[in-house]
């Protein structure tokens, strides 16, 4: 028997490291608000099929990323105020509650695997590597809300802070934002190591807003939807 990967497995590993691609250049801002991706280029740059370029922009449609728009096709997902203002409104209520019903104190083993990924967390920053950055955060708050005894609650965390993805880049790229983010989520241990509740919800209220505020003030000529779009 052949070692080789059949090739369905190949090309699914080929759509999954282009959509985790594509995601960074949109979150790192290297595909910009309303950017067309078409389906040729990508074929190119990944050596993907066109159904599989195809299934690429649908994933990232799926994540929230990209949208299609009536004769323009598919671009890089361009957010209204108003729609900026509520999702970090809803993500705001979700983790605050989540905050309120994590075990606090955390236990130790838990305590050791959050300071862990932070560690991380703190060499990419300290690195000024923002893909680095990107993920090692993300695994950061997965770890501090799974902890949460709500799976529910933990899905949907996980789904409206993917929503929000395409509107972290000008904070990740901001070494500013980069080290508040880093101390914030070094205060968000210390309260849960020293059983601070009330300084744990307040400081996961708090850490959203840099992002929030970034996105807006850097696209403030997106602020609304042009006729038509969907």
């Amino acid at each position: 028997m052949s070692d080789s990967l059949p090739d369905a497995s190949i090309e699914s590993s080929g759509i999954s490291a282009a959509v985790r691609e594509l995601e960074e250049d949109i979150v790192l801002g290297s595909l910009h608000p309303r950017e067309r991706l078409i389906e040729d280029e990508l074929m190119r740059r990944f050596a993907l099929k066109r159904h599989a370029a195809r299934e690429v922009l649908a994933e990232l449609a799926r994540r929230g990323l990209v949208e299609r728009r009536k004769n323009i096709g598919c671009e890089v997902r361009a957010f209204a105020v108003q729609e900026v203002v509520e999702l970090y409104q809803l993500r705001e209520l979700l983790e605050a509650e989540a905050a309120r019903i994590l075990p606090c104190p955390l236990p130790a083993e838990a305590l050791d695997r959050l300071k862990a990924i932070q560690r991380e967390h703190d060499q990419a920053v300290a690195d000024e590597d923002p893909r680095a950055v990107f993920h090692t955060n993300l695994r950061f708050h997965e770890t501090l809300f799974g902890f949460c005894n709500n799976s529910v609650l933990q899905r949907a965390i996980q789904e409206y802070a993917r929503q929000t993805h395409a509107i972290r880049f000008s904070s990740l790229v901001d070494a500013s934002y980069r080290e508040r983010a880093r101390l914030e989520h070094w205060a968000m241990i210390a309260a849960l190591e020293e059983g601070r509740r009330e300084d744990l919800i307040r400081v996961c209220r708090g850490h959203l807003a840099p992002s929030c505020d970034a996105y807006l003030a850097a696209n403030r000529h997106l602020s609304r939807r042009e006729p038509g779009s969907n």
